[in-house]
Parts: structure tokens; sequence; C-alpha cells
């Protein structure tokens, strides 16, 4: 189990049962890099596989 897979584990056990849309998302992961602009590139890179996640020509 990584590290990360905790706060995951968390998230699904406290929130599992939750519905938003992906504007809610963008708009927590907006204030999560103000508060914590250390992590602006991770979330990024985040946010972008999640927008390509179906492209068939984008292997990354």
């Amino acid at each position: 189990m990584y590290f990360t897979d905790r706060g995951i584990e968390e998230l699904v056990e406290r929130r599992g049962d939750e519905s938003v849309t992906l504007e809610w998302l963008s708009e927590r992961l907006r204030d999560f890099v103000d508060i914590n602009p250390e992590f602006e590139t991770p979330i990024e890179r985040f946010a972008t596989w999640l927008a390509r996640l179906d492209d068939e020509d984008d292997d990354a």
C-alpha cells in the first residue's frame, strides 16, 4: 500500500456516498493549491491526467 492510499481510503470512507461534479472538484483543487502552492505542479498533472483519461492517442 502506498502512503497516498491511506488518504484515498479515508476519502472513500468519509465521503464515498456523495456525488460531486467535476466543477466542484476543480474548485476544491484550486482551493487546495491556493492554500498549498508547493503542490501546484502535481495538481496540474493530476487534473490534466483526469481531463485526458479517455484520450486514446495520449499514452501519458
